[in-house]
């Protein structure tokens, strides 16, 4: 989940979704025989993020996207999916906080029950200046499991789907 964080905060904000299959690591060094390329042996890092195209026109938190990620059918070797959004929330548990840009990460592995949704808050203005120069490079994140049920519903469903009978 870590990975997919660093990737997208890198992209900067105001990105589109980002959607990533986790595979592997293994099955990707022997389709690409470049194992020699990689930093860390396969069980170091057992599995390997690897960018999803969504169509252009997809937002966050639409029900194009919704939808997409609900019909999207992985192949058996993909163990599980992430996705990223940007989404507007408010802390309910502040009655005075405003909405506020933040990142959505949902993740869900196929033969687990092991799932979980993390929050980026993006910096405001005055956090910004209060924190200092590097302050965006830093990465702070809420959540856990039982956050989002929805998003990883629609994730979970689509690790369910056999591409083969779709076919």
């Amino acid at each position: 989940m870590m990975e997919a964080v660093e990737f997208v905060h890198a992209e900067g904000w105001e990105a589109p979704p980002t959607l990533f299959a986790l595979v592997p690591t293994e099955l990707l060094v022997d389709e690409l025989d470049e194992l020699d390329r990689l930093d860390e042996s396969p069980a170091a890092s057992p599995l390997t993020l690897v960018v999803q195209e969504l169509p252009e026109h997809i937002q966050a938190g639409s029900d194009e996207l919704a939808d997409y990620v609900a019909r999207v059918a992985w192949p058996a070797q993909v163990e599980g999916v992430v996705l990223a959004q940007e989404i507007i929330f408010r802390d309910t548990s502040d009655e005075g906080a405003a909405p506020r840009p933040a990142r959505l990460f949902s993740g869900a592995l196929r033969d687990d029950d092991c799932e979980q949704t993390l929050l980026q808050l993006r910096l405001n203005d005055e956090e910004l200046e209060e924190r200092g120069l590097f302050a965006q490079d830093e990465i702070e994140l809420r959540g856990g499991p039982n956050v989002a049920p929805n998003v990883i519903a629609a994730l979970r469903y689509s690790l369910s789907l056999d591409p083969e009978e779709l076919i």
